[in-house]
């Protein structure tokens, strides 16, 4: 293969890696915990868009409840946004591990 080629296609690479990585950002997950009581809304850039807790789950005698809840919800869906993000750079790398990506 010769260099210019090879440069070319790395060019290619990176171009369509920054925009897989726009559209990432753009991307949401929802998930829910306590039966639906709480739904967080999770961004591809890694921050929390939402957090809708539903009234009859808060209970003033069972915080930690609550904030089992919110965070179990939290975590699935920053999980779930993270895999979606694999998934999508995963097709612009060819399944390459490139660090920083």
């Amino acid at each position: 293969m010769d260099m210019k080629k090879m440069m070319k296609q790395a060019q290619k690479m990176q171009k369509d890696m920054e925009i897989a990585q726009a559209e990432i950002a753009l991307l949401t997950s929802e998930a829910s915990s306590g039966g639906g009581m709480v739904r967080v809304v999770a961004r591809g850039d890694g921050s929390i868009d939402s957090i809708a807790i539903d009234p009859a789950g808060v209970d003033p005698d069972d915080v930690e409840m609550l904030q089992d809840m919110v965070l179990a919800a939290v975590n699935e869906a920053l999980r779930s946004v993270a895999e979606l993000a694999e998934i999508r750079m995963s097709a612009v790398t060819g399944g390459l591990n490139i660090p920083g990506f």
